[in-house]
């Protein structure tokens, strides 16, 4: 009988390993929840007659918070859909720091709701603990990032044969990176100017879309076994 599509060959030392189907397709369905709890934020504004359109204008700000997190989804996702190609297999360990990568993810729909109340209808300090909770949140979502990347480097035998451990190691760069700069544009954003900080969020993000397939232009490959120097 063939082996189930979620069984993996054991190694002979080290934890059990099984298929990413069931990961990937439980992690897809999340992101698939997190944008569409994203857009039931949009809302049809109060106004009287002949007012509409100035009531639509109103809500600028929301619209501009819901194109920042929607986009930002969209990059986690990419992102998360390069990680998993990396690797052959999973253990429960590398499961429950995707749930962490996950739970990053969920909870954006909330700095998101707030940031567009504070712009829409908030003061200047209003604005700032928006702005900075928003930029505490993608902060905190580098983090299980990283422990990924570690986790990887550890265990080489999860990985694709044609990645290497070198080029895995080189991605923590990038949630180091996010760490470091969402961290910095919150405090940009309490202590200067909120929307500096949000504009240093929105840079945080294009250079997560950007590098979404890995730095050093993409996924080096392992020397095949024989090969001459």
């Amino acid at each position: 009988m063939a082996a189930a599509a979620d069984e993996v060959e054991q190694p002979d030392s080290g934890p059990r390993m099984s298929g990413t189907e069931r990961l990937t397709a439980f992690s897809d369905g999340v992101f698939a929840i997190v944008i569409t709890l994203l857009v039931l934020e949009l809302r049809v504004p109060e106004y009287h007659e002949g007012g509409l359109l100035a009531a639509l204008r109103g809500e600028n700000a929301s619209y501009l918070a819901f194109v920042v997190s929607f986009t930002y989804v969209g990059v986690i996702w990419l992102n998360h859909h390069a990680l998993v190609r990396l690797v052959r297999a999973t253990t429960l360990a590398l499961s429950w720091i995707n749930l962490a990568i996950l739970f990053g993810a969920v909870i954006i729909p909330f700095p998101t709701a707030v940031l567009a109340s504070a712009l829409t209808h908030g003061d200047t300090d209003d604005r700032r603990t928006a702005v900075a909770l928003y930029a505490l949140s993608a902060a905190l979502m580098s983090a299980p990032w990283l422990l990924f990347f570690a986790y990887l480097h550890r265990h080489p035998a999860l990985l694709k044969p044609e990645v290497s451990r070198e080029h895995v190691r080189a991605q923590r760069l990038r949630p180091l990176t996010g760490l470091v700069l969402y961290g910095l544009s919150g405090l940009l954003g309490w202590f200067v100017d909120p929307i500096l900080g949000l504009v240093g969020i929105i840079v945080m993000i294009v250079y997560h879309a950007v590098t979404s397939e890995g730095l050093r232009g993409g996924w080096p490959r392992r020397r095949p076994a024989g090969h001459g120097r």
